[in-house]
């Protein structure tokens, strides 16, 4: 079967853009003026990694929101943390919003039309501060739907925020962004998927899927040169919430991410907030998944000391980055803070020799 390959162009002030491997740029923004389609009949299997270019502030900063598990057309409080989305976000002025997946609940999007994308995206989030670029990676409950309908670029002409792709990066000069598509490694989905129908175009064959991904994952943070680096997954590598930690990511990409100097993973899929860091490895491990429905009533974790947050309810987080400090908060669905980190780090290329 072949896959469909689509190619956008538009033009745009301000706006963020996208490379190919091949060095073309691609304006993504919400000024967007024309936006041309072609498509592609070749076989292909989706793991390249695109690169989106994100302009920072004046100050050299960024900063920006993090949220997952949420599409629901409001309900289960996903439109209350909306609210304080806007709010938080209009305070940090932030930059962009990053979503750990399950964008679409229960099973995705039936089609480019479908309702769901504005009952549950363009009409929730419409704070002003929100009116920045998302971009998302895909959760398990996406592909349950038309995977091809949630990645196309024809969803841009609708609200020009969204911007899916499988895997790809973010590149915000002081930082990198890297976004994986966890789902297909999951093997529970391929061997016992319980009833459910999975859309796996443009992953099958799963191996070399996999493998492209890792390959490419692994050169492209070999090669950065971001002060920080951040890996962004649907799934958890680490989790003490009913899910737990995958294994699959523990075994495949996680050497991966310890081997290149990654900061932080971050992830949803698991309908809670927590933070956890382990003496094992010195990423830190970021859930984000309290969009909408939570409080699932478990925790099951068998070394307190790693574990520096849990909180089983709705929220979301924010980060803030420089080139030499990263500050990470946690929200609940009222705004209220429950959890704060901080960091630093002093390169070799800042020292100052002149002395």
């Amino acid at each position: 079967m072949h896959s469909r390959l689509y190619k956008c162009f538009f033009i745009s002030h301000k706006a963020p853009y996208t490379k190919d491997r091949m060095g073309s740029k691609f304006g993504i923004g919400s000024l967007s003026i024309v936006m041309t389609l072609l498509l592609s009949l070749v076989p292909k299997l989706e793991a390249e990694f695109t690169t989106v270019e994100q302009e920072i502030k004046s100050d050299g900063s960024i900063s920006f929101l993090v949220i997952g598990d949420w599409g629901r057309r409001g309900l289960y409080n996903q439109s209350q943390v909306a609210l304080q989305m806007g709010k938080i976000g209009e305070k940090m002025n932030i930059d962009f919003v990053v979503s750990t997946g399950d964008n679409i609940y229960d099973n995705g999007m039936k089609s480019i039309d479908d309702p769901a994308f504005q009952l549950s995206f363009a009409n929730i989030y419409t704070s002003p501060s929100l009116q920045k670029p998302w971009y998302l990676v895909l959760g398990n409950h996406d592909y349950r739907g038309d995977v091809e309908a949630q990645l196309s670029p024809a969803l841009r002409s609708i609200d020009s925020r969204w911007i899916c792709m499988r895997s790809f990066i973010v590149d915000a000069e002081i930082a990198e962004l890297f976004f994986v598509d966890t789902t297909p490694f999951v093997d529970a989905y391929f061997l016992n998927p319980e009833g459910q129908n999975y859309d796996w175009r443009g992953v099958s064959p799963r191996e070399s899927y996999l493998q492209t991904t890792l390959k490419d994952l692994e050169t492209s943070l070999r090669e950065s040169t971001a002060k920080w680096k951040i890996v962004v997954g649907h799934h958890a590598i680490k989790s003490a919430s009913i899910h737990g930690n995958t294994k699959e990511l523990e075994s495949l990409l996680l050497p991966i991410l310890e081997a290149n100097n990654v900061d932080l993973y971050v992830n949803g899929h698991d309908h809670c907030l927590q933070h956890i860091s382990t003496s094992q490895s010195p990423i830190q491990f970021l859930t984000s998944g309290g969009g909408s429905k939570a409080w699932r009533g478990y925790y099951n974790w068998k070394t307190p000391e790693d574990m520096k947050f849990f909180y089983d309810g709705q929220g979301f987080m924010s980060i803030k980055i420089t080139r030499t400090e990263m500050g990470i908060v946690f929200y609940d669905v009222f705004g209220n803070i429950l959890h704060k980190w901080d960091t630093s780090k002093v390169l070799y290329t800042d020292l100052d020799f002149s002395l």
